[in-house]
């Protein structure tokens, strides 16, 4: 969209991204430079680059699977093993694991992977980590995400629990690059 604001040319462009909507603007100060080969440029960069953003944004590809621990005897020593969560019973606890892929031809910066917490299980508090992530969650169904100390349910004064969490967010600190794979991991126990 081009738009003539008084002396100043303003050109936008707006993307939406699946965390949100991304806005760029571009002021060209006078009329001689909004014509220049310099304007056309910058402008070109400038859509490249939010492209280029979008396309590494919409190639974020996840998986998840859930494991059971279960222990194993290796020589009379109990050892802790991870099998496919088949069949389980309340009070289990299963570990998610979320492959976090770009499947892009482009960097990601700072990817974010939002992920609820399943139906019939509580998160367990604490237990959503991966490398270079920032963890915030959700008691509202993944309208808002939060740090657990401010985290209240509708109308309430006190401050939510793990039992509450609705959606876990995950916001990687680092570039995942083309083809490449970051893992995120929490648990949560059969209600």
């Amino acid at each position: 969209m081009v738009r003539r604001d008084m002396d100043k040319y303003m050109i936008s462009f707006a993307l939406q991204l699946p965390n949100g909507i991304m806005q760029r603007r571009l002021h060209i100060m006078s009329k001689a430079l909004a014509g220049s080969r310099f304007a056309v440029c910058l402008c070109t960069l400038a859509i490249s680059a939010i492209a280029q953003a979008q396309n590494a944004a919409e190639h974020i590809v996840t998986n998840v699977t859930a494991e059971l621990a279960a222990r194993a005897a290796d020589h009379g020593a109990p050892m802790p093993m991870l099998r496919t969560a088949e069949r389980v019973v309340p009070g289990d606890v299963l570990i998610y694991t979320v492959e976090v892929r770009n499947a892009g031809n482009y960097a990601a910066e700072s990817a974010v992977v939002v992920q609820p917490v399943p139906n019939h299980m509580i998160y367990v508090a604490d237990s959503a980590v991966g490398p270079g992530v920032d963890v915030d969650y959700s008691v509202d169904g993944g309208r808002t995400f939060g740090q657990p100390e401010d985290l209240k349910l509708a109308g309430a004064v006190v401050t939510a629990s793990a039992a509450d969490y609705t959606h876990i967010r995950w916001r990687l600190r680092n570039r995942l690059k083309p083809n490449s794979i970051a893992y995120v991991r929490f648990r949560a126990q059969v209600r």
